[in-house]
């Protein structure tokens, strides 16, 4: 019972209000691919976590990418052709995911909308996959985002003994 209650941790993961026009913001905060930091984007309707297929070559070298037989919807399109790549190592947070299954898409339409506005571009989409799975809450007001990690039983047992 008492490993339930402590089996995660909440990570806090700071981020940015980025205004695109008069009265709208996007949230964009910085995650590490292979120990290079990345800008991402917080999408909640997103329904998977994706990557630029243009800037995913600055993370990983020769990327394997595979073909998706599902054309990808949303972000503009119902029908673009998408790539399936494993990410040797995603860290968000304190959120360390390691050969993360992703999706990889064209974004350069909105990475061209991101340059009309003079703002850097976005190297990839969070979205409800990791937002669900690890019970994303997003405070406004503290602009920050949190995440329940789990705790590795490796690093309980460490804590055990230190405290004999």
């Amino acid at each position: 019972m008492l490993l339930n209650q402590i089996s995660k941790m909440i990570s806090k993961i700071p981020f940015e209000f980025v205004a695109i026009e008069s009265d709208g913001v996007h949230i964009i905060f910085e995650a590490l691919i292979s120990k290079h930091s990345c800008r991402m984007l917080i999408d909640t309707g997103a329904s998977r976590t994706v990557f630029d297929q243009n800037r995913i070559d600055r993370f990983i070298s020769e990327p394997e990418l595979t073909e998706n037989e599902q054309l990808s919807t949303g972000l503009g399109t119902n029908n673009m052709r998408s790539h399936i790549i494993s990410i040797p190592s995603l860290i968000i947070g304190d959120l360390h995911l390691t050969n993360y299954v992703s999706v990889v898409i064209d974004m350069s339409h909105i990475n061209e909308s991101f340059n009309n506005y003079g703002l850097k571009p976005i190297d990839g989409v969070l979205g409800g996959d990791i937002l669900a799975e690890y019970k994303a809450e997003i405070d406004y007001r503290k602009k920050e985002f949190r995440l329940r990690v789990p705790i590795k039983m490796s690093n309980l047992n460490k804590k055990s003994e230190l405290g004999k």
